[in-house]
């Protein structure tokens, strides 16, 4: 007897196994709502399966329906395979690798033959609809594991036949099929390709098989899929607006940056980027001062042995760079946490010294794949506005509250009012007790509630060492980027032998809170320039004014507004060409210049200025006191786009 309960606690009862398809009918659901089921079997094992899997012993199982939280998931997950289903019917040759899916949408790497164009990603649309078009039944199998590996050589599918060699001999090999269409694959899938409707192949690149430049140079398709044409036509529009808004294209426009092949994932910084990127250090460093972080810096270097003392060595090596010098191993730090142990281990500390929080503009290093690469947001070298605090247990869940509440006010000075709260919970591959990881899940989730933040819970998404509250924020186009985290970590401080004297007289390991704001400065940079569309908030751009002259007359007057300006230490310029002066406003306004002064003989005989601002906005005459009295006000209030 195989009985079969349902979250409401009905339940089934059935003399042998039962596919997924026969519960809808017999639970009166409707079947065209249903896509998948999770299954709970006795507890042990949880999977999503598609409508046509089989369960054979008792379970718990809730239907998933259109709509609900794996639905998107699952459908981009199934429009991947249809990606593959079509250029295995229109290319012959083709090799088909992994289609993960991936945020908004999902990839599929291909070898073939053929060099895929613009032209092509149309083909393969179009074969898509119609496949979609003939609503052909998605099915699982599990297969004996030589039964999959030689039909996978017969079908001269390689990346498939290593694929299977790395799945643990006790795990199930399960193939999907549709049509004439075979794929290994873990699933779960859509009921039939009916239910994939509306998607679109957005663009190619190139990635190396497993990411490693040895491998064949695959083929990648990207693409995106939706519930329903408004959200497909809704994120297409989007994409549209991102594009003319990419900071790559902005950085070279305003001259803040620029990349080059020599150095890849590294961002050679321009004058006016630095500005920038100066303003924002300037920023944060007051708000380490103001609330009571010590800034520190730790080497760049540092030998593997701590790394393997972290644990980072086991679970990150590859990731890590490494040099060699002296019949020593070293690693370029990809993150800054052991350093900052070693300066509190430093000295022995009282449980009157606590909380210590530390910060540092550390400069990180990580081995990216280079299809990974994507300008500011996806570097190898990049600096984390980084910090580690030094607590014991009961001060734990204060020093979360405040700095979630630091956070907001910092996205908010930023330009940023819409952030949305996740909490990851423990991952599969971790060091630490199942105790201490209820501490520290208990104490991110109570400083959130504390506060009254809504968050949702990525099971299985923390780091390795501790669970983390990753904080997302929402730009101007509805783009959402996880920048900030913090992260409770009762292992690594035992790991390092940081102690500290508590208040029986007895050495004992503090807990030490990971915390980033901004995340990459970089990355931070490339999200401000999209967001602002390059416009960058007064405070914040490299040039805030600059002072244009009519005529070789009034040059001495530009020179003095400027003076005063500099003197005040606005950040400005001054442009005294032999040009009309229309053509120095578009120039300048094409720097996206936030203010632009205009002065001339009427200017100079009447001691005023000609202000314009960003957007063709003439706010005509005033003071040059009224003018910086403006320019402070807004200065002050942050975020504010001149207006």
């Amino acid at each position: 007897m195989i009985i079969i309960t349902f979250p409401d606690g009905v339940q089934l009862r059935y003399k042998s196994q039962v596919t997924i398809s026969q519960l809808i009918i017999d639970a009166n659901f409707n079947a065209g709502e249903i896509v998948a089921a999770q299954v709970d079997i006795d507890g042990k094992q949880l999977e999503i399966l598609n409508t046509s899997a089989s369960i054979k012993s008792n379970a718990k199982v809730r239907l998933i329906k259109k709509n609900d939280s794996e639905w998107l998931s699952i459908l981009r997950h199934s429009t991947a395979h249809l990606l593959a289903y079509a250029i295995k019917e229109l290319f012959e040759d083709a090799k088909i690798a992994i289609g993960p899916v991936i945020e908004n949408g999902f990839y599929y790497d291909i070898s073939c033959k053929k060099s895929f164009n613009e032209d092509d990603l149309e083909m393969i649309e179009k074969r898509m609809i119609e496949i979609s078009s003939r609503d052909e039944n998605i099915t699982r199998e599990e297969w004996d594991r030589n039964h999959a590996i030689d039909f996978f050589k017969n079908q001269n599918e390689i990346y498939k036949v290593e694929l299977i060699s790395r799945i643990p001999l006790d795990e199930k090999i399960s193939i999907y099929k549709e049509g004439s269409f075979v794929d290994l694959c873990r699933g779960p899938h859509v009921p039939s390709t009916g239910y994939l409707k509306y998607f679109k192949l957005l663009k190619l690149s190139g990635a190396y098989w497993n990411g490693d430049s040895n491998n064949e140079m695959l083929q990648r398709i990207y693409g995106t899929a939706w519930a329903t044409k408004d959200d497909l036509d809704k994120y297409v529009e989007m994409l549209k607006l991102a594009e003319n808004n990419d900071h790559r294209k902005i950085g070279k426009d305003l001259d803040l940056f620029h990349f080059q092949e020599e150095a890849p994932g590294l961002v050679f910084w321009h004058a006016n980027g630095l500005l920038i990127w100066q303003q924002i250090e300037y920023y944060m460093r007051d708000i380490y001062s103001k609330n009571g972080y010590k800034e520190v810096k730790a080497p760049q270097i540092i030998d593997v042995s701590l790394w393997k003392k972290t644990g980072h060595w086991d679970n990150y090596r590859e990731n890590m760079f490494t040099v060699n010098s002296e019949n020593r191993t070293y690693a370029l730090k990809p993150m800054n946490c052991p350093g900052h142990i070693q300066i509190f281990n430093s000295k022995l500390h009282s449980y009157k010294d606590l909380p210590i929080r530390y910060g540092e503009f550390g400069n990180c290093h990580r081995n990216e794949s280079s299809g990974s690469l994507h300008g500011l947001m996806r570097l190898r070298g990049f600096t984390q506005d980084d910090g580690h605090i030094f607590c014991t247990e009961n001060q734990l869940l204060e020093e979360c509250t405040l700095f979630t509440k630091l956070l907001q006010k910092v996205y908010m000075d930023f330009g940023f009012n819409d952030i949305t709260y996740s909490v990851a919970t423990r991952p599969k591959k971790r060091i630490g007790s199942d105790l201490i990881w209820d501490k520290a899940e208990s104490a991110l989730m109570d400083s959130l509630n504390s506060i009254g933040c809504d968050f949702s819970i990525n099971k299985e998404e923390g780091a390795f060492y501790g669970p983390k509250i990753e904080y997302t924020l929402k730009d101007a186009i509805g783009r959402s980027w996880q920048c900030g985290t913090v992260q409770v970590d009762f292992s690594m401080p035992n790991l390092l032998n940081a102690e500290y004297i508590n208040s029986d007289d007895c050495r004992q390991n503090p807990v030490m809170i990971h915390r980033a704001i901004l995340g990459s400065i970089e990355r931070f940079i490339g999200i401000l320039i999209e967001h602002y569309s390059g416009v960058m908030p007064l405070w914040l751009a490299p040039i805030q004014v600059v002072v244009c002259c009519i005529s070789e007359q009034s040059i001495e007057y530009a020179r003095s507004i400027y003076s005063v300006l500099f003197d005040k230490e606005f950040r400005v310029e001054v442009d005294l060409r032999n040009e009309k002066i229309g053509r120095k406003i578009r120039e300048h306004s094409l720097r996206k210049t936030p203010y632009i002064i205009v002065v001339g003989e009427n200017e100079k005989n009447n001691g005023n200025i000609s202000v314009r601002c960003h957007g063709s906005i003439n706010l005509g005459l005033m003071s040059l006191e009224d003018f910086m009295i403006r320019l402070n006000s807004e200065i002050s209030k942050k975020c504010m786009v001149s207006s």
